[in-house]
This record gives structure tokens, sequence and C-alpha cells, in this order.
């Protein structure tokens, strides 16, 4: 059995837009986020599957979770 390593696969990543702008998003790699500059969002990574909830994003604030509009 081959351990999780955390990676997201490239061809997912490509397809992955902001749920909030429809932009595009960037992906840290060091803290497994996806990120949304023009909605100010952090989406989480877990366990190689990105969770695109807003209600689970970090604002780039470094406020609470949730919508930075």
């Amino acid at each position: 059995m081959s351990q999780t390593t955390g990676t997201v696969d490239p061809k997912l990543l490509e397809l992955l837009v902001c749920p909030v702008t429809k932009g595009p998003l960037s992906y840290d790699r060091q803290a497994q986020e996806l990120i949304s500059e023009q909605a100010g969002l952090a989406f989480p990574i877990r366990d190689g599957i990105p969770i695109m909830l807003v209600e689970e994003a970090r604002r780039l604030d470094g406020g609470e979770k949730g919508p930075a509009l």
C-alpha cells in the first residue's frame, strides 16, 4: 500500500477555478493551499483533495475563515 503524499494531480489544478470569482488559482505547495488573489482566499488541500468551499477558505488578509468580499 502506498503512502499518501498529499500532492495534487497537475491536470486537476489546470481545471480548477475560484468558486467565488471563477478566476485562476495558484498552488502553494508548501502551505498546501490553492490561492485566489482576486477573492483574497486560500483554499486548503487535505490528503491531496482541494476543498473548494468558501466556508473552509482562509482569508489572505489574516482574518477569519470565509469570503473576503
